[in-house]
């Protein structure tokens, strides 16, 4: 692999805000919390960072990927935080940050009563201000891969059409770097939510190797009457995620590789991960983390359910899903491991309440993948799905 930094790991970034909201071992609840003129007592915050620059670029740290950090903070005291807590990990790690004294940090404060659904009040601040030339080249140019996340809640890369973000792709690919690219759910009622998303992404995605975002962003973004006929079916405030079919992933991720794309990864949460990847003469334009073993890359269609765990949060959990499929690639594994890796790393993220302690070394995680980890069960009832029983996953044929 060429280069010091194996992995460079762009976009979001903020600091993030957990009150402990439990004091002599009295729980606060949301209505007792939130009465006019009152003053409620409550425990010390939790300070950690969030977005994907630290939770896919810390977790692939954690597996043992050489990796640069490249968000963007403020020159003031939350920047100085993040900043902290990012080198606590490695030094080296926050070297390819912008700081910026025009703009301030953004940070998320994470409201969690326990009895009612946590909720976030959240500040964009240097996030909404990044832009094509805050990304530095030329530490792309050194590394294997170029990852970047959650362009839906950075307000340049998603107005004027998106031509930040596409900027963004376009130069990281002319160094000749793998580019890997995931989303976020905007808030539909935002100038985001309103984003012409389908343009956004046939823009960008002729410069995109590798997609990993939600079924839900998806759908959302790309296929809103089917994202709204699933929502009127679950019913309010109810998971989509049982609604959908092996039919509703192949449709949607051709529609994606027609785009550009060459491995499209769609994530599931309790459900899964799902690939599926262009042929052989497509994938040979991946860069520099381009498998070796091409033909057992290329054509795939794979759906592979979760590993059994006790839930504890789910915090970060799809980011970290993508830190191992990244990994794996970096490693030059065939296709079927990356996918296994992907779901045993979300799986360890999800037995710890944060977004990183639950990540394990690469070598504890395929150990407990080598021991004879369970899958959950998943059963497909679609025309040329089999089921692979040495890989405990879902295949489609050729």
């Amino acid at each position: 692999m060429p280069g010091a930094h194996t992995a460079v790991v762009a976009g979001h970034l903020c600091l993030d805000m957990i009150p402990t909201l439990e004091v002599g071992g009295e729980k606060k609840t949301f209505a007792t919390m939130f009465r006019p003129s009152s003053l409620t007592v409550i425990g010390p915050v939790i300070l950690s960072t969030g977005g994907p620059v630290s939770n896919t670029g810390l977790a692939l740290h954690k597996l043992g990927i050489s990796t640069q950090l490249m968000g963007k903070v403020g020159d003031d005291p939350f920047g100085q935080i993040v900043l902290r807590i990012i080198a606590s990990y490695d030094p080296h790690l926050v070297d390819g940050m912008v700081v910026d004294s025009s703009v301030s940090t953004s940070y998320t404060i994470v409201i969690s009563p326990p009895d009612v659904d946590r909720f976030f009040l959240h500040y964009p601040g240097a996030n909404d201000t990044f832009g094509a030339d805050d990304v530095r080249y030329d530490v792309v140019a050194q590394a294997s891969l170029f990852h970047f996340g959650y362009p839906p809640i950075m307000r340049l890369m998603h107005t004027d059409d998106g031509v930040q973000l596409t900027e963004v792709f376009r130069r990281a690919k002319q160094t000749g770097v793998t580019t890997s690219l995931d989303m976020s759910v905007p808030d539909p009622s935002s100038e985001a939510g309103r984003a012409d998303w389908r343009k956004i992404l046939k823009a960008t995605m002729p410069f995109v190797d590798v997609f990993l975002p939600s079924i839900e962003e998806m759908l959302f973004m790309v296929r809103r009457e089917t994202y709204d006929a699933l929502s009127r079916q679950a019913g309010p405030n109810s998971d989509i995620l049982p609604l959908i079919t092996p039919e509703i992933l192949s449709d949607l991720s051709r529609e994606l590789l027609d785009w550009g794309g060459k491995v499209i990864g769609l994530k599931l949460g309790h459900r899964g991960f799902y690939v599926r990847t262009a042929d052989e003469a497509t994938l040979k334009e991946m860069g520099r983390a381009c498998p070796s073993n091409l033909s057992a890359w290329a054509s795939q269609e794979m759906w592979i359910p979760c590993f059994k765990v006790k839930v504890v949060g789910t915090a970060g959990s799809g980011d970290s899903t993508i830190a191992g499929f990244l990994a794996a690639l970096l490693r030059n594994m065939e296709l079927v491991d990356a996918v296994i890796a992907a779901v045993a790393v979300g799986a360890c993220n999800v037995e710890a309440a944060d977004t990183l302690s639950g990540v394990r070394s690469w070598e504890e995680t395929w150990q407990r993948v080598a021991s004879g980890w369970a899958h959950h069960e998943l059963r497909l009832s679609a025309p040329g799905w089999e089921f692979d029983e040495q890989h405990q996953l879902w295949r489609r044929g050729r």
